[in-house]
């Protein structure tokens, strides 16, 4: 089944592997139906592969919290352009502030967005010692960037970890 990303509400069925903004590539392992409030709502559980974390989701708000699916291997060179860009950030501002928009950015659960501060942190922490949150937030965006382009070509995360290191080589 294609479905047009921006038409409308995306469905997963059971199985589906799917991408939780900010907490990764998860599995839909089932679809359960809860009465809240006296009113009958259908949920997907997730499970995230990286920690086990199960997630339930109301099927209505899959496009509101930004579920999708994994992108599909074809789109990984324009993954992979986008960290080789050259930083667009002035290091002028306090890391704090670069921290929140950092975060935003993950939270869009945006590939791009999690590429983009992948890089900017990296080309930084080259310059010069990122602060106890920076360190956290580019683990952690590299650590998303890992689960879903490591599902998306099918290979190995460690495969993956080194080809990513191996873009900032040249």
């Amino acid at each position: 089944m294609t479905v047009a990303r921006k038409a409308g509400k995306k469905s997963f069925s059971k199985g589906d592997l799917a991408v939780y903004p900010a907490h990764g590539v998860g599995c839909i392992e089932s679809i359960e139906s809860k009465e809240i409030n006296g009113e009958n709502m259908n949920f997907y559980m997730m499970k995230i592969i990286e920690n086990g974390m199960v997630i339930m989701i109301p099927t209505s708000n899959v496009d509101s919290v930004g579920l999708r699916e994994v992108i599909p291997e074809n789109e990984i060179p324009r993954v992979y352009k986008v960290m080789q860009e050259k930083s667009h950030n002035s290091d002028n501002q306090t890391w704090n502030r670069r921290y929140r928009e950092y975060m935003d950015k993950i939270k869009t659960g945006s590939i791009y967005d999690v590429a983009e501060v992948f890089r900017d942190l990296f080309q930084l922490k080259l310059e010069k010692d990122l602060s106890f949150g920076e360190r956290k937030l580019l683990d952690t965006a590299q650590n998303l960037l890992v689960q879903e382009l490591s599902m998306a070509k099918s290979v190995d995360e460690q495969d993956m970890r080194i080809e990513i290191e191996n873009l900032f080589a040249n």
